[in-house]
């Protein structure tokens, strides 16, 4: 199983690169195996061109390492995964990216609003993408400040730093919530721009849970 995690987590990482969300050495991702509890993450400056399975580490939830054949250091972000990975256990992934689009409003220390319905399926509870407070990178101030937004949705900025989706599924959801941050981020960004502005309109708390897949769709018998 960790050696799946493994290749899995490289693949994304390098997807997340190509894709634009994590640019030259920045970003970071994990997975974690439902039998053991182990996390497996990506190791810091890196280029993710050049990731390979072997280079992966493998860690438990109190940050010791268990696997390391490349003798590479985890991400200086470990202890902010592994504080997801205790204050939900339900999580089995976690992508942290520095995309532009959701790196700005970061750095604006500025929820993204529900402009969109489907911001719905990525778990948030409030009608918006959260900010976690500052913490430094590699501190537990950054671990601490994710406590309360992983616990309000499922996607949440970093103040000043970046954007961290998390999946119940797997690290390839992961990634797709990540990348769809991103795309909203960009989306409000062009909505402020064309309304001068002027804050879009966005769907309050009870019209988002009232989401479900559209039950009177009906599908052709083949």
């Amino acid at each position: 199983m960790l050696e799946s995690l493994k290749k899995d987590v490289v693949a994304m990482a390098k997807r997340a690169q190509s894709e634009g969300l994590c640019k030259h050495l920045s970003g970071n991702l994990s997975a974690r195996d439902p039998e053991t509890g182990y996390v497996v993450i990506t190791p810091t400056q890196v280029d993710r061109d050049l990731l390979t399975a072997r280079d992966m580490v493998v860690l438990d939830l109190d940050a010791n390492v268990i696997e390391n054949e490349s003798g590479l250091r985890p991400t200086s972000e470990s202890l902010m995964h592994l504080q997801i990975y205790k204050t939900r256990p339900d999580v089995n992934a976690v992508c942290h990216t520095h995309s532009m689009y959701a790196t700005t409003f970061a750095v604006l220390n500025k929820p993204i609003p529900a402009v969109v319905y489907e911001i719905a399926n990525l778990g948030v509870t409030k009608s918006r993408i959260p900010v976690a407070p500052y913490g430094r990178p590699g501190t537990t101030d950054l671990s601490d400040s994710v406590i309360e937004p992983v616990q309000e949705a499922d996607v949440f900025l970093l103040q000043g730093h970046g954007a961290v989706a998390v999946s119940q599924g797997d690290i390839y959801d992961a990634y797709l919530r990540a990348a769809y941050i991103e795309e909203l981020a960009q989306l409000y960004f062009n909505a402020l721009c064309a309304g001068q502005g002027e804050e879009p309109y966005f769907f309050p708390p009870e019209e988002l849970q009232k989401w479900e897949y559209p039950s009177q769709i009906k599908f052709p018998n083949k």
